[in-house]
């Protein structure tokens, strides 16, 4: 077990673990942290706390220190410039006639690099718009492309339950979502009622699958042809929370049973 503390970095709003390096630590704090792309500003989601070394990327990035209240409006600033820098780059990129949607911008905290991201249908060649902004703001220049999924992450709003979305308030990872999901559910295969706002299957297939594949375990499938003590029939339905199954016997009619397992 080793020490770490939740961390929302202000770039990507991704939660990470980090090393507290001996500083005390509380939630809501802004730090100092240091990332592959540099040092970076980031709040506190938790204090200090112990966690096994199996479930963590090793070795840990470090908090370098408390952010001081001018480094908290530094950050405020650089924000500011980002903002006005994704101006810039969409009007490059029309210019350009690039077809990239700007999603959002941002410095590392020593302003030693300037990140874009963008959505795009197509592969683009942004060769030359990255010269263009790299001799405007005389810094390293990265434009990432980044999925539908990526861009709700980041841009948020409100799911089709209501609420604001799973992966802008608290999913870190898109965990894999298919089709058969929404069919183990036996929901309809309507986009418009299992995908979410991105267009993608809703994240929120995978939080009840698990409990859904354990309840029908010992029921049978729909579809399927059974023997029971009324004679051999047809399963045309399942109740998974009530343990029953309706069966079809023709002219004898539908007769429902019950799962006492």
């Amino acid at each position: 077990m080793i020490d770490v503390v939740c961390v929302k970095l202000d770039s990507d709003k991704n939660l990470a673990y980090f090393s507290p390096q001996n500083l005390k630590i509380y939630k809501g704090q802004a730090v100092i942290v240091e990332t592959e792309n540099g040092m970076q500003l980031g709040k506190t989601m938790s204090g200090v706390f112990k966690e096994e070394e199996q479930n963590l990327l090793l070795p840990l990035k470090k908090i370098l220190h408390i952010a001081t209240e001018v480094e908290i409006e530094k950050q405020k600033k650089l924000k500011k410039e980002a903002e006005d820098a994704l101006q810039i780059a969409k009007r490059y990129a029309k210019e350009l006639q690039l077809d990239m949607t700007f999603i959002d911008a941002y410095y590392t905290f020593e302003k030693s690099q300037l990140f874009f991201s963008f959505v795009s249908d197509n592969r683009i060649d942004f060769r030359e718009l990255a010269k263009k902004l790299a001799q405007k703001y005389k810094t390293r220049i990265e434009l990432r492309q980044i999925g539908v999924r990526d861009k709700a992450k980041r841009v948020g709003g409100l799911g089709p339950c209501g609420l604001f979305l799973c992966c802008n308030t608290f999913l870190t990872d898109f965990n894999s979502v298919s089709i058969n999901m929404a069919k183990n559910q036996m929901l309809a295969l309507n986009p418009s009622k299992i995908n979410g706002v991105c267009g993608r299957l809703l994240c929120c297939l995978n939080y009840e699958n698990e409990t859904y594949s354990y309840l029908k375990k010992d029921l049978p499938k729909i579809g399927t042809i059974i023997k029971t003590e009324e004679g051999t029939g047809k399963v045309i339905d399942i109740d998974i929370f009530r343990k029953s199954y309706r069966v079809d016997f023709g002219m004898r009619g539908i007769i429902e049973f019950h799962n006492e397992k």
